[in-house]
């Protein structure tokens, strides 16, 4: 299993243009959470869920990867196993940036996927709207009954299971734009990491910064080069420490 985990949410996605929720502008300024991001929104508000994530979705096509997601995607070819990719973000940027989609854990899904909810089928829309991928209908039963592949607020989340799975040999926590109000990094830090690098863009009162072994408060295309030395130094020690 991986010695490294890298846990990154929308703040590592914002320097590519992606609005986060949390920002003063962003989504949730323009929706209600209850509307269009939780529990039971398809049975109530279907039509303006199924409009609002079509329009994220189709948005999508045009963002670029920006340096962090570039960083790690070379990371990721150097160390393969090593590293463990987890990201809160539903975008697509880690496989813009060349790692391949099923090395990269998604925990709240997969924008450009759709999933059918009579027989659970789930196919790729690339950047189109619902109604244009097989005229709105499943392509295996054939059902208009479609949403959008990702995890709403209040629904379960199975990719979480293998984000635990992930610190079963864990020795080094990098955490990447994330405020820490969905996923609070601080329980993972258990005695044997041996390093943890915190990278968000301000402080968060969701997230204890002294439990961390270097902070870095700025933006993530200007910490990168800094967290990759650590990463290449942490890894060519443990590699060096595996032959003696």
């Amino acid at each position: 299993m991986a010695k490294v985990v890298i846990i990154s949410g929308a703040g590592i996605s914002a320097e590519s243009g992606i609005s986060t929720f949390r920002d003063s502008d962003g989504l949730w300024e323009n929706h209600k959470v209850e509307d269009v991001c939780t529990l039971g929104c398809l049975k109530t508000n279907r039509e303006e869920t199924v409009t609002f994530y079509d329009g994220l979705r189709v948005a999508l096509e045009d963002k670029k990867p920006n340096r962090a997601h570039l960083q790690i995607a070379q990371l990721k070819e150097k160390y393969k196993e090593q590293i463990a990719i987890i990201t809160q973000n539903v975008d697509n940027l880690f496989e813009k940036a060349g790692i391949p989609h099923e090395d990269v854990i998604h925990l709240h899904g997969y924008m450009t996927d759709l999933e059918c909810e009579s027989c659970g089928h789930v196919y790729n829309a690339g950047y189109q709207r619902t109604i244009e991928v097989f005229e709105g209908s499943c392509p295996k039963c054939h059902s208009d009954q479609i949403r959008p592949f990702i995890v709403m607020f209040g629904e379960a989340a199975p990719k979480y299971q293998e984000l635990y799975q992930s610190f079963d040999d864990c020795e080094m926590m990098v955490v990447i734009g994330t405020s820490g109000y969905v996923i609070n990094t601080d329980m993972y830090l258990s005695p044997k990491i041996k390093k943890s690098i915190l990278n968000n863009l301000v402080p968060s009162n969701a997230l204890n910064d002294e439990l961390y072994s270097k902070v870095l408060y700025k933006p993530a295309t200007e910490a990168i080069d800094e967290i990759a030395r650590e990463i290449n130094a942490f890894l060519s020690d443990a590699v060096f420490k595996e032959l003696l």
